[in-house]
């Protein structure tokens, strides 16, 4: 921070991590189970999903013992690793209750205000939060509101499905993004109970695979049974259509990471004003949520940078110019203490971006590369408002120069982070209401008639 002039320039890089910081590999993510590809004549969706029912069946001791194996490893809770079977480690309420499930981080935070928005609304019902990686869990556990049940997401095997629904018998069942779990969907309708897909995606990858004559059959059988599906943009609702979602099942209603509640639990609020207090004298830029090979720690020590550790509470020292926080559950508020952001996780092909609505919603300059993936809706959502809310660059070389005339020129710099922040307010502004809404008309009417 600071006015531009000759200070020190230093960077802030917040690591892209799953799990506990100590314990957990980087971008390890949850199990998924073995997928046999058969070379077979097209043939219908209740063939497909028997067969599919059947596989899992017989894989599912293999599964447990890679639960097991995950454990060891420290990939798995501990304790609470068994709730991956289906077995609960709470009891249920009695009365009605709504699932709500996000498979990581940034779909559980993005549920967050719509279960807030549920309580609020609708305190006679009870929620049951889950997520599926360990990492959403060490953050999650924290944001969610009182009273409010959390559990670790089933495993997609039918023993695990079965004594899931079979226990906490939900009334209605609220899937963020894109898990499309057959053992799971199947059996909520073979129970009656309501579905809805909020956030929804395909990913380009996943779109081509379930259009084919083998995936397409089950795939529609699956979309048959939602009451609700909620996509991020038109081209996922024509994916949907295309994938043979009725039409009266998909309705818009605003992507749901735009929404952002910030509360003293992120984070250690007293160290990251400490923080605060070390950086207010130099020129600060931070790089998010960076990804394998697009920064190495022990590379930077070697090119003669002097880098500091949150995670072994290193303090900042005068020669200090690399801060890396390899931390969870903090990148909100470390967001607040800069004023340019450059998200990680689009530097390298394959890779495919992250949320740039939190770095807006700070006012910061926003900066990515250019491999974002399903994020390119929200960089033109916002480079339609205003094309300087969101700069894209190719590469080091125009990241470099684009950091350099921002810290050069102070006009340009608070007209860039003037222009993300209000094209974030623009965007964000009435999609719980709208969710809610859908949710209520379309799904809950159903489910607790």
């Amino acid at each position: 921070m600071g006015p531009p002039g000759p200070l020190p320039t230093m960077r802030i890089t917040k690591t892209k991590i799953n799990g506990p910081a100590k314990k957990e590999k980087k971008w390890n993510v949850a199990i998924r189970l073995p997928m046999v590809m058969v070379m077979v004549m097209p043939m219908g969706a209740a063939i497909v999903y028997k067969l599919y029912r059947a596989l899992t069946y017989g894989v599912s001791p293999l599964v447990y013992l890679h639960l097991r194996w995950r454990k060891i490893r420290g990939r798995e809770h501990p304790l609470r690793w068994p709730e991956r079977l289906g077995r609960p480690s709470v009891s249920r309420p009695p009365g009605p209750l709504i699932w709500f499930h996000a498979v990581s981080l940034g779909e559980g935070m993005a549920a967050i205000p719509v279960i807030k928005h549920c309580r609020r609304l609708r305190p006679d019902l009870h929620i049951l939060m889950t997520t599926t990686t360990y990492s959403a869990f060490e953050v999650i556990k924290n944001r969610l509101p009182s009273g409010v049940i959390y559990q670790f997401c089933p495993l997609d095997i039918p023993v695990a499905v079965d004594a899931f629904l079979g226990y906490w018998k939900p009334s209605a069942i609220i899937i963020i993004e894109g898990e499309l779990w057959p053992n799971l969907i199947m059996g909520a309708s073979k129970h009656g109970i309501a579905l809805g897909l909020l956030n929804a995606r395909v990913s380009t990858k996943s779109f081509k695979q379930w259009s084919g004559p083998l995936f397409r059959p089950l795939i529609s059988l699956l979309l048959s049974k939602f009451s609700l599906i909620a996509p991020l943009s038109t081209l996922q609702a024509i994916r949907f259509q295309l994938l043979e979602a009725s039409p009266f099942t998909i309705n818009f209603s605003g992507d749901l990471k735009y929404v952002h509640e910030y509360d003293e639990s992120e984070g250690d609020i007293g160290s990251i004003e400490d923080l605060k207090a070390s950086l207010a004298h130099r020129q600060v830029w931070m790089a998010s949520s960076i990804h394998r090979g697009e920064e190495k720690v022990q590379k930077l020590q070697k090119e003669g940078e002097v880098v500091a550790l949150r995670s072994r509470h290193e303090k900042l020292m005068p020669r200090t110019n690399v801060y890396v926080v390899d931390t969870l559950g903090e990148l909100r508020q470390l967001y607040k203490l800069t004023p340019i952001a450059v998200i990680g996780g689009s530097f390298l092909p394959g890779l495919a971006g992250h949320n740039i609505s939190e770095a807006a919603a700070a006012g910061c300059a926003v900066l990515t590369g250019p491999h974002i993936g399903h994020y390119s809706n929200m960089v033109s959502a916002m480079q339609r408002l205003n094309p300087k809310s969101v700069l894209q660059v190719s590469g080091k070389s125009e990241l470099e120069e684009a950091v350099s005339q921002l810290f050069s020129d102070a006009r340009v710099l608070e007209a860039q982070q003037m222009a993300a922040k209000q094209a974030f307010c623009a965007l964000s502004s009435g999609i719980v209401a709208n969710v809610w809404n859908l949710l209520n008309f379309h799904v809950f009417r159903r489910a607790l008639c």
